[in-house]
């Protein structure tokens, strides 16, 4: 299904190449038989969005979105999981996927990352598909609200999978929870965040002062993956991804 390598492309960091393929972005979706034409034009209007701004305003736009705090974070099994146990051997479950499917991943990024997810169910049945989004489709809810409520253009990513997975969701009930949450990307926060990280580097003489806060977080559990390749036959049918540095 190859609108979910649209979304896969919109919802990774911006770069020249992505807005070189705005016309071949935009025919996809124009194609897609599925999703609604509400959907598809605000699906568009991203599209147009990400392409057509200067390049190093929409990075700063994404970074400022996704790489400050987790409450938007694009690791699936952050926001199920935490930091818990749990969360690695989801990902350990999820790799053994891909694999048991003829996939390989070609990027340092983690199992969960969903532009990953989303390129891996490109690949599968429309009943499997629809499945997964199922089964996602409480952490697409919720991540769609946020960033609706943070005025992001990329809010409508998840609108489009809620609607592909074919669940209803309470809006009005998302837009509460969400309301009384503490913002986790405000300076403050980010300082917290990074005041606590010192504490345990004070702690933990192995670790280094350059992987505090958030990002740091990011980069360890980068540096934990093993980077592997996807099959020849993936890489000749799909657009080459670039990895972005954490």
């Amino acid at each position: 299904m190859q609108l979910l390598k649209v979304m896969a492309r919109l919802l990774e960091y911006p770069t020249a190449e992505l807005q070189e393929s705005r016309d071949a972005l935009v025919g996809v979706v124009l194609e897609d038989n599925r999703l609604p034409r509400k959907n598809k034009a605000q699906l568009l209007r991203c599209v147009e969005l990400v392409c057509d701004q200067d390049l190093l305003d929409i990075q700063e736009n994404y970074v400022g979105t996704f790489d400050k705090g987790r409450a938007t974070s694009l690791l699936l099994f952050e926001h199920v999981h935490g930091e818990s146990r749990d969360r690695g051997q989801a990902m350990v479950d999820l790799m053994e996927q891909y694999r048991a499917n003829g996939l390989e991943i070609d990027v340092k990024e983690l199992p969960d990352y969903l532009p990953l997810f989303l390129e891996y169910l490109s690949t599968r049945p429309w009943e499997e598909i629809k499945n997964w989004l199922e089964d996602i489709h409480h952490i697409l809810g919720l991540l769609g609200e946020r960033l609706y409520q943070r005025e992001s253009l990329y809010h409508v990513v998840m609108d489009s999978l809620l609607e592909l997975s074919g669940r209803q969701t309470d809006r009005q009930e998302l837009a509460q929870i969400v309301a009384a949450e503490e913002r986790d990307d405000t300076p403050e926060a980010l300082d917290k965040v990074w005041e606590e990280e010192m504490v345990k580097f004070v702690d933990d003489q192995g670790s280094s002062c350059s992987t505090g806060g958030v990002v740091g977080q990011r980069r360890r559990e980068l540096e934990q993956t093993q980077t592997i390749h996807l099959s020849d036959q993936l890489m000749t049918d799909a657009t080459p991804r670039q990895a972005r540095n954490a």
